[in-house]
């Protein structure tokens, strides 16, 4: 299990505990954790509403893809720490990290 931190739209903060030999993607681990994460294109990083800001662990998880990269790129807001939740596998690189949203807020 790997534990880390979400901070929502009104700045509210919950440690997530997640399983780390699932294959599961931060995304889905945020719709199931029922986070307003729109996600619409379903993981295939095409419509970058389920984006996160990485506040802590940034560096452990490496550089955003081309791909990923060009559709944070689109967005009004982007940040140096801006990822795409679907484009992260959970696993030890989330470890203590702190997650904000930033997609769509759908509720």
């Amino acid at each position: 299990m790997v534990n880390f931190t979400v901070e929502d739209h009104d700045g509210n903060r919950q440690e997530i505990e997640a399983p780390d030999d699932m294959g599961f993607s931060l995304m889905e681990i945020l719709k199931a954790s029922e986070y307003p994460v729109l996600a619409t294109c379903g993981g295939m990083a095409l419509c970058a509403t389920c984006h996160v800001e990485i506040l802590e662990g940034k560096d452990e998880l490496g550089e955003a893809t081309d791909v990923e990269l060009d559709q944070l790129e689109n967005l009004p807001e982007y940040y140096p720490t801006s990822r795409l939740a679907c484009q992260i596998r959970i696993g030890d690189i989330l470890e203590g990290a702190v997650v904000k949203l930033r997609g769509e807020d759908v509720v």
